[in-house]
């Protein structure tokens, strides 16, 4: 890059949501972009978590794109180095290596007032843009907390999203701190190999078992040749997952039978009453993500293998000691203990309209509009936004959603035509806003008596989206003009600078307001 280069989009991060951004500009018939990416390949998060046992929890036919079906998924659930290896196949059948910026971290993204464009400062160089998707995801900088005496400490320490390959744990003694996603598939991966195994355990999971089995060749067959037969199995996973939601976000209660039969699961593979009594949620399932794992609990009974129900307080040499005092001599410690979701790194470094940054804009809580859009940062918007988690389904239905939205963004600024920025207008946040969270006061998330990575500093829940994938898409189906200030580049006065002034809009005639929950 150089110091002069400009181009129509940016794209931030070449995860799931950033190569899907590029897909649907080239789709669009914008060429004129590239995908900033800090490392050296493509794959977000399914690139940095390579640890042991690493899989998705959703079926493998809809954790996909819809405009991407993938007839050879070895299994219902794909691991990580085929879900990988999927992406590396997109970013080739739709020509997107040309995009493709390695090596090319953002360090400092900032809105030109009077030139209506974004300055964006890298690693690899420097460039500007009219518009920035950034799609680095929530799940793409880990968090390792600050433990009294972790200086101290004289073996291996690693977080699971960066696992040392070069570091064997065989016949070591390991802690592992955490009992999310990460961990209940690290944990049954590492126990036949280590000499002892100890689980910091701050909060139980919910873990119901995991329908898993490898898709035969004949299914891989009927799917290449007849395509509506994937279409159809996408379809079905799909309709089941909504037919979900509303256990979830409006009638909590009808989980009691999921939870009867996640604690007959618990009961089938863990018969020590005392062992089970500490791996018994005390909090209504779905509360925090229901996970899936058939090894998990058995793994928990081997004798080489300590649950200790409390949390990592301190560290004072090799050896950990838990807030109810337990003391383990180890000789790694591995962090399962989650990403910094509601305090995404990337906000520091993302200056708007009034010289704030997005984390200063967002100190108290994540705000944006229909999850993409942010008062003060004109043509900036995120995928994977404020509100749009799932608890239930897959993701990529909500990025899909995300890129309808990003699409009719760039082209309503080509119908407006001429230098012009669109910025949300304050009061269209604040009403999307004040509309979610009215919603979530009812879900499982907010009531199911959990504490999770899903709150914020404030006990806000600013992660998940309280509806149907439906209902997402119908909202995001397009921009209304009518929830954006528009900024145009006045003509300059000869010698002057050309200043930008906002152009107030009253509501959008071309396209019906669609309301959250609509």
């Amino acid at each position: 890059m150089t110091e002069h280069e400009h181009v129509r989009v940016a794209v931030i991060g070449s995860g799931f949501g950033g190569l899907g951004a590029a897909v649907r500009l080239r789709r669009e018939g914008i060429t004129d972009f590239v995908v900033l990416e800090r490392a050296g390949g493509v794959g977000g998060t399914w690139r940095d978590n390579s640890y042991p046992g690493c899989a998705c929890d959703v079926p493998s036919h809809l954790y996909s794109f819809s405009f991407a079906p993938n007839p050879e998924w070895p299994r219902t659930f794909s691991g990580q180095e085929h879900i990988r290896a999927y992406l590396e196949h997109v970013a080739d059948v739709f020509r997107l290596r040309p995009h493709l910026r390695f090596n090319s971290e953002v360090t400092m993204m900032t809105w030109d007032t009077d030139k209506l464009h974004w300055r964006i400062e890298t690693s690899g160089g420097t460039l500007t843009a009219d518009v920035v998707v950034s799609a680095t995801g929530p799940l793409s900088d880990p968090k390792i907390p600050s433990v009294p005496g972790i200086d101290t400490f004289t073996g291996k320490v690693f977080h699971s999203a960066r696992w040392d390959h070069d570091y064997d744990l065989s016949g070591k003694r390991v802690a592992m701190i955490g009992t999310g996603a990460s961990a209940i598939q690290i944990v049954p991966a590492i126990q036949p190999d280590v000499a002892r195994l100890t689980l910091f355990q701050r909060t139980p999971p919910w873990v119901m078992p995991r329908v898993d089995r490898a898709i035969s060749g004949p299914e891989r067959w009927l799917h290449r040749r007849l395509p509506f037969t994937a279409q159809a199995r996408r379809g079905l996973l799909w309709g089941i997952r909504e037919l979900q939601v509303q256990a979830f976000t409006k009638r909590p209660d009808e989980l009691g039978l999921v939870e009867r039969l996640a604690k007959r699961n618990i009961s089938r593979a863990v018969k020590d009453p005392e062992l089970r009594a500490k791996l018994t949620p005390d909090y209504r399932i779905g509360c925090k993500r229901i996970l899936l794992s058939n090894a998990y609990y058995p793994a928990l009974t081997r004798p080489n293998v300590d649950v200790v129900a409390s949390g990592l307080a301190e560290i004072d040499g090799s050896t950990l000691v838990a807030a109810d005092g337990t003391r383990a001599d180890v000789d790694a410690i591995v962090f399962g203990t989650g990403f910094h979701v509601t305090d995404m790194p990337i906000a520091d470094r993302v200056v708007g309209a009034d010289g704030r940054t997005l984390a200063e804009a967002w100190k108290d809580g994540m705000k944006s509009l229909r999850g993409a859009t942010a008062a003060g940062f004109p043509n900036w918007m995120t995928i994977i936004g404020p509100n749009t988690g799932l608890g239930n389904s897959s993701m990529i239905l909500m990025i899909e959603s995300q890129l309808n939205y990003m699409a009719d963004f760039v082209r309503q600024l080509g119908v407006l035509g001429g230098r012009v920025a669109l910025d949300a207008r304050p009061g269209a946040v604040d009403a999307w806003n004040h509309r979610v969270q009215e919603r979530m006061k009812r879900t499982v998330w907010n009531t199911g008596g959990c504490t999770s990575w899903y709150l914020d500093a404030n006990g806000v829940n600013t992660t998940v989206w309280p509806g149907t994938t439906t209902e997402f898409r119908g909202a995001t189906r397009r921009v209304d003009l009518g929830e954006y200030d528009v900024l145009r580049a006045a003509e300059p006065a000869p010698g002057e600078t050309p200043a930008a002034t906002p152009e107030p809009l009253g509501k959008s005639t071309r396209t019906k307001k669609v309301e959250a929950g609509a």
